[in-house]
C-alpha cells in the first residue's frame, strides 16, 4: 500500500511539474520565496492591532513564532527520520522534472515547511481575526495553497509532502491559536 501509494506521488508530481510553462516560472519562483509575504504579514500585524491593541499584538507575534518554530521543527524532524530525496535532488526524477530554480533547498522533503507555515499562518489569523473580517480565512487560505503549490511547481516537494505539510500547519495553528486566546482573554481580564 505505501509503495502504491509513493508511485502515485510521483506521478502526480511528474505531471504537475511538468504542466508549468517557462511564461510562468517568475510568478512561483516569486510566490515560493518567503520575502514576497511580507506584505500581506504586515497587513495581518496592523489588522491584529486594530482587533487586538499594541500588547495584545505583540503576544499575538510571540505566538506565531511559537507556531513556525513547532512547525519547521517538527518539518526537519520528519525529513531527518524519513529522508525522502527531494524530487529535484534525486537522481531517478532528474530527467522527468522540470527544475526551474537553480538551487533545491535542503537534501530532503518529507514534509513541506513551506505548506505547513503558511497554513499554519493562515489558520491561526483566521481563528483570531475571521469573525471581524470575513473573508480573511478564504484569503489566507487560497494564498496558502498557491504558496504550497508552487513547491511543486518548483520540483522542490511531492504531492504527499504539501499534504503532510498542510495538515501539521492545521494542527498547530488550532492549538496555538487555542492557547493565544486564552492570553488574549487573561490580559483583557487584567485591564479591565
Amino acid at each position: 500500500m505505501i509503495e502504491f501509494l509513493i508511485n502515485k506521488d510521483i506521478e502526480l508530481l511528474i505531471y504537475l511539474n511538468n504542466a508549468g510553462t517557462v511564461q510562468w516560472d517568475g510568478f512561483w519562483l516569486f510566490i515560493t520565496n518567503k520575502l514576497s509575504a511580507i506584505p500581506l504579514y504586515l497587513w495581518l500585524l496592523y489588522l491584529s492591532y486594530k482587533q487586538y491593541g499594541l500588547k495584545n499584538t505583540a503576544l499575538i507575534v510571540l505566538f506565531v513564532g511559537l507556531l513556525i518554530l513547532a512547525a519547521d521543527q517538527t518539518s526537519n524532524f520528519f525529513k531527518e527520520t524519513f529522508q525522502r530525496l527531494r524530487p529535484c535532488r534525486d537522481p531517478a526524477l532528474r530527467d522527468l522534472i522540470r527544475l526551474v530554480k537553480p538551487s533545491c533547498g535542503g537534501k530532503y522533503a518529507y514534509f513541506s515547511a513551506h505548506a505547513a507555515n503558511t497554513m499554519g499562518v493562515a489558520i491561526f489569523f483566521s481563528r483570531l481575526l475571521g469573525s471581524a473580517y470575513k473573508t480573511l480565512p478564504y484569503l489566507l487560505i487560497a494564498w496558502s495553497l498557491v504558496v504550497a503549490y508552487s513547491r511543486v511547481y518548483l520540483g522542490m516537494h511531492f504531492p504527499l509532502d504539501i499534504l503532510t505539510g498542510i495538515f501539521v500547519g492545521i494542527l498547530y495553528a488550532y492549538l496555538v491559536a487555542h492557547l493565544c486566546e486564552r492570553f488574549i482573554k487573561k490580559t483583557r481580564g487584567a485591564y479591565s
